[in-house]
């Protein structure tokens, strides 16, 4: 459904991304990672059309970004990270002229209007100034008119950014939903929302692609060793320097209270070992399990140490 191929932009001599190539296949729930400034948004605009790329391709649908920027209009919603709100309008006339701007017949304007208000529950302030909202519910009007046409697409730049830790559960929702029967490419900075939300992740750093996978397929890759979480009753120095007498430990790192970090080999099965030494020397065995590794893991290492390495 998308495919991005050599994709380069140029803003005079600085180079804002470098040869991107991926594959969006329609259905998919895709987040697009990234530090300030790795040329996310930028890729974005380019896709959304607002923005000409100076080499390389992007198609949705088979149409070129470049040469059909009308025709992808029709079937892409795009929610920038300052949704482009007319602060002096009503939220309903502003849907109403979002609507005719996107083509929409006026026969099924009225329709489509009601559709988006339901959906996004702005039906309490759908008479309101849209000046005069919350920015919750600037950000459920933004995402509103990027819906108004019934895309096949929705292209999301920090959909929950600004909002209170209610307000994000509820666009979380709302996108959820939406993921049931759309494509969508999600921007975020917030780690779990990308994990929560999305099968599969592109990670861009300093123009460049720096990964495209699934979170699994990314941590298996990616995963040098294993992490274990030991939790004893009863802790202290000797606990720690037991641990690292095993022939398969890397390191011990004390965690909270008689809680203790065990870095192992891959494929080792340590828990067997943790639990009988835990007996054999007293310890009050309270727990063990394995500590997974998160997409912050994942990010923090192709963007942070990656860059280290090259240095």
């Amino acid at each position: 459904m998308i495919e991005v191929e050599n994709l380069t932009k140029h803003y005079g001599p600085r180079r804002a991304i470098n040869n991107l190539t991926f594959q969006i296949a329609q259905g998919e729930v895709v987040g697009f990672l990234g530090p300030n400034g790795a040329g996310k948004s930028t890729t974005m605009n380019i896709l959304s059309c607002i923005l000409p790329a100076s080499s390389g391709t992007a198609r949705i649908q088979g149409h070129d970004t470049f040469e059909h920027s009308l025709e992808i209009r029709k079937i892409i919603g795009y929610l920038p990270e300052t949704p482009p709100l007319y602060q002096d309008m009503s939220v309903l006339d502003y849907l109403m002229f979002a609507a005719h701007v996107r083509g929409v017949t006026a026969k099924g304007s009225k329709s489509a209007v009601e559709r988006v208000i339901e959906k996004c529950s702005l039906k309490d302030v759908d008479h309101r100034i849209i000046g005069r909202l919350s920015k919750g519910y600037q950000q459920r009007v933004g995402l509103a008119q990027a819906m108004v046409h019934d895309p096949d697409i929705l292209i999301l730049d920090e959909p929950t950014i600004g909002l209170d830790p209610i307000q994000i559960i509820e666009i979380r929702k709302l996108i959820q939903e939406l993921a049931a029967s759309h494509t969508i490419i999600l921007s975020s900075h917030i780690l779990p929302e990308i994990t929560q939300l999305c099968q599969r992740v592109i990670i861009i750093n300093e123009g460049e692609i720096a990964a495209v996978d699934s979170l699994h397929g990314l941590t298996a890759s990616l995963r040098k060793s294993e992490r274990l979480s030991l939790t004893v009753r009863k802790g202290g120095e000797e606990v720690g320097e037991k641990l690292k007498s095993l022939k398969q430990v890397l390191a011990v790192l004390p965690g909270e209270e008689n809680q203790f970090m065990v870095e192992c080999e891959l494929n080792t099965n340590l828990q067997d070992e943790l639990a009988r030494l835990a007996l054999e020397n007293q310890w009050g065995l309270v727990e063990i399990k394995p500590i997974s590794m998160t997409l912050e893991d994942v990010f923090l290492k192709l963007t942070i140490e990656e860059k280290d390495v090259k240095v």
